[in-house]
């Protein structure tokens, strides 16, 4: 089993930044892994099923930000986050944190 975690922090107040949808989707097979939401600490704790990962695929994770920077009335140029990436261990884990803002984002990985 795998491990997909991320966390989500508000570059503009240092806030973490917390429910906004996420959705993980194998693009080799245009299949939903999971649909999820960040908890309220702007966290994110999904295990994956070896069986659900292809390690030849490619995957892309998105942050569907439209909705968290309405509700702060902030106009945001960037109200979806994309991030692809390959999950080469059915096994790992995958960290993916991003420091967000209404018209640019920071992403790392750690594995």
């Amino acid at each position: 089993m795998a491990t997909l975690t991320s966390h989500t922090l508000n570059g503009t107040d240092g806030t973490h930044a917390g429910e906004i949808p996420v959705t993980l989707t194998n693009l080799t097979t245009s299949t939903v892994t999971f649909t999820a939401q960040m908890d309220e600490g702007g966290r994110l704790s999904e295990n994956i099923d070896a069986k659900d990962i292809d390690p030849d695929a490619m995957y892309e994770l998105v942050f569907d930000t439209a909705r968290y920077w309405a509700a702060r009335n902030m106009p945001a140029a960037v109200t979806q986050i994309a991030l692809r990436f390959a999950m080469t261990d059915p096994e790992g884990l995958y960290h993916m944190p991003i420091i967000l803002n209404p018209n640019s984002y920071s992403m790392w990985t750690s594995r």
